[in-house]
């Protein structure tokens, strides 16, 4: 089974791509999907889409896992957070993938046993669980990798996926 996992955002969405098998997990790809800031957000909103169709065309993923909204202070954030969600969701859709959501609590427990663990915690559990020589960097592809191992653990049949 292959898993994409989507930490969304305009400016940067990570991306975090794990192969389960039985119950080993090895790591795909990872990195960070950027955009421009001085470009208008429909320009950047397109250039998410065109790289999460274009990682799902090359890696073929059984499954995307998606780190739910997080509603912080600044509302702005909040909705840019959602409308690269969003197209996410849709390039997920366009190929009939099915689709889960995790919160940062849920994904935290998978990924280090504990719902509160500090960001350098959870990059540490994921480096040794996928086995890399180096911290998974930059942030935004350490918390996709971490979105796709709580997918990669849940197990596909156990969960019920939301409709794209």
């Amino acid at each position: 089974m292959i898993v994409l996992g989507i930490d969304p955002g305009t400016a940067r969405t990570g991306y975090g791509i794990v192969s389960r098998e039985g119950s080993r997990l090895t790591p795909v790809d990872y990195g960070c999907l950027e955009t421009i800031a001085d470009r208008p957000l429909a320009a950047r909103l397109l250039l998410i889409h065109e790289g999460v169709d274009d990682l799902i065309r090359t890696h073929r993923p059984d499954a995307v896992a998606v780190e739910r909204l997080f509603f912080n202070r600044n509302v702005q954030t909040a909705f840019a957070v959602g409308q690269a969600r969003g197209v996410t969701l849709l390039a997920a859709a366009q190929h009939a993938l099915p689709v889960f959501e995790y919160g940062p609590h849920e994904v935290k427990v998978a990924v280090t046993g504990y719902g509160r663990a500090e960001k350098a915690q959870v990059q540490k559990m994921v480096q040794v669980v996928l086995g890399l020589a180096t911290l998974p960097r930059p942030d935004d592809a350490a918390d996709a990798l971490a979105v796709a191992i709580c997918l990669a653990h849940s197990g596909l049949e156990a969960r019920q996926a939301i409709t794209a």
